[in-house]
């Protein structure tokens, strides 16, 4: 389709987009396979829904795509227009896709020591990495760098819950809502989610409100992270200073994106919590999970146990994040564990007495 001015464009690039996006099934909604020895007794279901079948294999294959649509739509991307973004993980990956089905260039800030295997990630899509000395620098790097070249700053942690139509349109949450409908528990007691930039709790959120669900919304948050302590002190400002040791959750600060008033209860998962669980899913499931899926199912099964405690009967869903074969060499590798000071093996042990009896410790 030949383009006759910058509408003729900006129609094609939406149209490329949403043709994509037809192209594509939704994404799955796994049962997760509870332990026969006491699973029959308590009338309990956990849920994933699978991210990893998305083209770029993550849950931010959805958030890059709202981000071009938000920027195309509000005229802020056109024909050749360089688009940038502070990320060094999946969130680059998938607009790295999305800009080269568009045809124009991009550019992922990352701090240096970032990882080669996530540069070369990045790079496999068509992007270019621009480096700093440090995970602070990357906004101020970023916006330096779409003005310099004219181009528009995707800025993930600003947009993220504005990109998205919370209220439908095929979002994450109306998805799991509608292929949980069959289940012997629709209406799930809860939704957890991890925060990276909030938009995907303040999506989740939102629509259970829209809807009039009773399901309540729990965000798992990992060390490091300014989210949680911010909940529990109510204090939006507040900043720890330090990066996330799980990759995809967790920020230093309060991202403008995370929206605290449609969050129901807030958990606080240690690292080594994350990294142990992510290990044990894979073992069930047969296949290598990341460890923001890990942080998600260790607060799942933190609220089942509550709920067989309780004696209530219902339903949790969570995410599965991205695929843990992007994490060989770290998070599945004893001695990168060691390295930084973590042992899942006492988390571990948990996990086997929830998954032996239905009790948290």
């Amino acid at each position: 389709m030949a383009c006759g001015g910058p509408r003729d464009w900006v129609d094609n690039a939406v149209r490329l987009i949403e043709a994509d996006a037809r192209r594509s099934a939704d994404t799955h909604l796994l049962r997760y396979p509870l332990p026969s020895a006491w699973a029959a007794r308590h009338d309990v279901a956990l849920y994933l829904k699978d991210e990893t079948t998305h083209v770029t294999g993550s849950l931010k294959h959805r958030l890059a795509r709202s981000l071009f649509l938000y920027g195309l739509c509000n005229g802020w991307i056109g024909e050749g227009t360089t688009v940038i973004e502070a990320s060094s993980g999946s969130t680059a990956v998938s607009e790295a896709y999305f800009a080269a089905l568009l045809g124009l260039p991009f550019i992922a800030v990352m701090p240096r020591s970032t990882s080669a295997a996530k540069i070369a990630l990045i790079e496999s899509q068509g992007g270019r990495c621009h480096f700093v000395s440090s995970s602070g620098e990357v906004y101020e790097e970023a916006e330096r760098l779409a003005a310099e070249t004219g181009g528009h700053y995707l800025d993930q942690f600003t947009n993220a819950e504005r990109a998205t139509d919370w209220r439908g349109n095929n979002n994450i949450a109306e998805s799991i809502f509608e292929q949980m409908c069959e289940e012997a528990h629709p209406v799930p007691d809860w939704v957890v989610v991890g925060a990276g930039t909030g938009g995907t709790s303040a999506t989740i959120g939102r629509y259970l409100r829209y809807r009039r669900y009773p399901t309540r919304l729990c965000v798992v948050d990992p060390e490091n992270s300014a989210f949680y302590p911010s909940y529990a002190l109510g204090d939006p400002h507040f900043e720890t200073g330090a990066s996330s040791r799980i990759e995809g959750i967790g920020r230093p600060r309060v991202e403008p994106s995370f929206q605290p008033g449609v969050v129901d209860r807030m958990i606080a998962v240690p690292d080594a919590g994350s990294v142990a669980a992510a290990q044990h899913v894979s073992r069930v499931l047969g296949r290598r999970v990341g460890p923001s899926t890990g942080t998600n199912v260790w607060g799942a099964f933190k609220l089942l146990a509550e709920m067989i405690a309780q004696r209530r009967s219902g339903s949790v869903v969570t995410l599965l994040a991205d695929s843990g074969d992007r994490y060989t060499d770290t998070y599945f590798d004893a001695a990168w564990l060691t390295s930084q000071g973590l042992d899942p093996s006492e988390p571990a042990e948990t996990l086997r007495r929830f998954e032996s009896s239905g009790l948290w410790a």
